[in-house]
């Protein structure tokens, strides 16, 4: 079967969602992309994750055509290729509807960095993408939600190689990186720092944010030219 390792790769990212405890039912969807056929495997629509298997992943081509598979690709598939056709870095894509990282975007606020768990994946805030405007929900949604991503990124002047997540705005969380692994990962790290932001707030409401120089430290030791975090 051709595509075979692109299959592989996203049926294990989309298994690995559940696991994790980021998605309920078959709310959710990883995708893993082949750059050098323009292409990208991602979950079939609506079909329950106990159900999947690699064969039943969908290729699809970056203009949202069907290039292998007998089922409906996830409803998602246009946000997924508007992302991989506009940032050629980005090796697959998580989307999910986790409990903490949904409420924040339910919320259209970014999630402050508050803390060293939070710097040792990003140096700013993660982001949430404004609310999409009336003439976008008019159009091709999904297709239109890429865009409202991509514009919160563009408008603020930041990298989707270092900020790999985001929140849209009463939607959900999106997430990427080199490989789908990576990309569900950043899902599982972005909850989880969700989490904390919340629970931060709820014991201070006024709780500052964590100041520039633990910012920095926490970055550099795990990203940076010296860095010196694991193995």
């Amino acid at each position: 079967m051709k595509f075979k390792q692109i299959r592989q790769a996203a049926y294990e990212a989309n298994m690995e969602l559940p696991e994790l405890g980021l998605v309920l039912f078959t709310f959710g969807n990883a995708s893993a992309v082949d750059r050098g056929h323009g292409v990208f495997a991602i979950k079939p629509s609506g079909v329950p994750y106990a159900d999947l298997s690699p064969d039943n992943m969908v290729i699809v081509d970056f203009d949202n055509r069907i290039v292998e598979g007998d089922m409906r690709p996830s409803s998602d598939t246009k946000t997924h290729a508007v992302l991989y056709k506009n940032w050629p870095n980005i090796g697959g894509i998580v989307h999910t509807h986790s409990t903490y990282a949904t409420a924040w975007a339910q919320t259209q606020m970014d999630i402050p960095i508050f803390g060293t768990t939070h710097a040792d994946h990003l140096t700013v805030d993660i982001p949430c993408a404004p609310v999409m405007s009336d003439e976008m929900i008019r159009g091709d949604y999904e297709y239109e939600t890429g865009f409202q991503i991509l514009n919160a990124f563009a408008d603020r002047g930041l990298s989707p190689e270092e900020v790999e997540m985001v929140l849209v705005s009463n939607h959900a969380p999106f997430s990427w990186g080199k490989t789908v692994k990576k990309a569900v990962y950043n899902s599982a790290v972005m909850e989880e720092v969700a989490r904390m932001a919340y629970l931060t707030l709820q014991i201070n409401p006024n709780a500052p944010r964590l100041k520039e120089a633990l910012i920095r430290k926490h970055w550099e030791r795990k990203h940076g030219e010296g860095a010196y975090y694991g193995q």
